[in-house]
């Protein structure tokens, strides 16, 4: 009986340092939105909104940074998703298992923990120099596209890996192909779990700040981008930029570009959170 009290023990033990642990976190988060709210909402207006960066800083607005970062995150969905998706399909569905699969797999896996600086450098040396796109919103998008490709990939393998067996060899029994099997039946079931990757691959795109400031995105923009060959800023660039400045009022512009960060994130994963339940309900069986 003492080594079964003494397992209860411990586990009651754990419980209660992983509750805790939990609760710091949300404690210290719930901190940090409370004091960023407390600074940043009093600058959101229009002309926030409308303005250019200035060196004024009752002048500064984020317009530039706002549409900088829309386009780089429509462009690396655009890149991104149907690349590490296909991937995904093909490592998943037609390779067969062997050494050469787990090679590329623990690859992958190793890719995902990449510092995103040395991404920043590789798009430095390939899109920037060797394709000479100079510092577009173009390279950006391929930039960070590298980045979130081995995240996207990871998880659309194991959504499709929790397809089950049956369901294929069901639909090979029929007479279907491969492809039709992939595309009628395993994808339709899979993309649920495709979608929550692409959520938190896009999530930490949205944030980077290394890998663009390395392909030389400008801290200063005073136009609209209107091509993806323009030059570009986006918000994390912005709000490093003002939060650099000695000046108190830049800070506060920082806190509220930063509450708009955050509304663009919650607007993009609440839209996928949509369709993923959509698509469980679609679904379901």
């Amino acid at each position: 009986m003492r080594p079964r009290r003494h397992r209860e023990m411990w586990g009651a033990l754990f419980e209660k340092l992983a509750l805790g642990a939990t609760a710091f976190g949300l404690f210290a988060l719930a901190l940090l939105l409370v004091d960023v709210a407390r600074r940043g909402l009093g600058v959101l207006s229009w002309s926030f909104f409308m303005n250019y960066p200035s060196r004024f800083p009752e002048q500064a607005g984020i317009r530039s940074a706002l549409l900088g970062t829309l386009w780089v995150m429509g462009l690396t969905a655009v890149i991104a998703v149907p690349l590490g998706v296909a991937a995904a399909i093909y490592l998943e569905e037609y390779v067969p298992r062997n050494r050469l699969t787990r090679f590329i797999e623990l690859n992958i896996n190793n890719l995902a923990g990449v510092p995103s600086i040395l991404y920043g450098l590789l798009g430095l040396e390939i899109f920037v120099r060797a394709m000479r796109l100079e510092r577009s919103i173009l390279a950006g998008a391929l930039t960070l596209s590298l980045l979130i490709l081995p995240i996207l990939i990871t998880a659309s393998r194991e959504a499709l890996r929790a397809v089950p067996m049956g369901l294929r060899e069901a639909a090979f029994a029929l007479g279907a192909t491969r492809w039709q099997v992939i595309r009628h039946q395993v994808l339709p079931v899979a993309l649920p779990g495709i979608l929550t990757g692409t959520i938190l691959a896009l999530s930490r795109a949205i944030g980077e700040t290394a890998p663009l400031i390395t392909i030389g995105a400008l801290t200063f923009v005073a136009f609209d981008p209107k091509s993806p060959f323009d030059k570009f800023t986006v918000l994390p660039i912005q709000i490093f930029n003002w939060v650099s400045r000695p000046q108190a009022a830049f800070h506060h512009r920082a806190a509220g570009a930063i509450l708009v960060l955050l509304a663009v994130l919650l607007s993009m994963n609440s839209l996928a959170i949509y369709l993923r339940y959509r698509l469980q309900r679609r679904h379901r069986w």
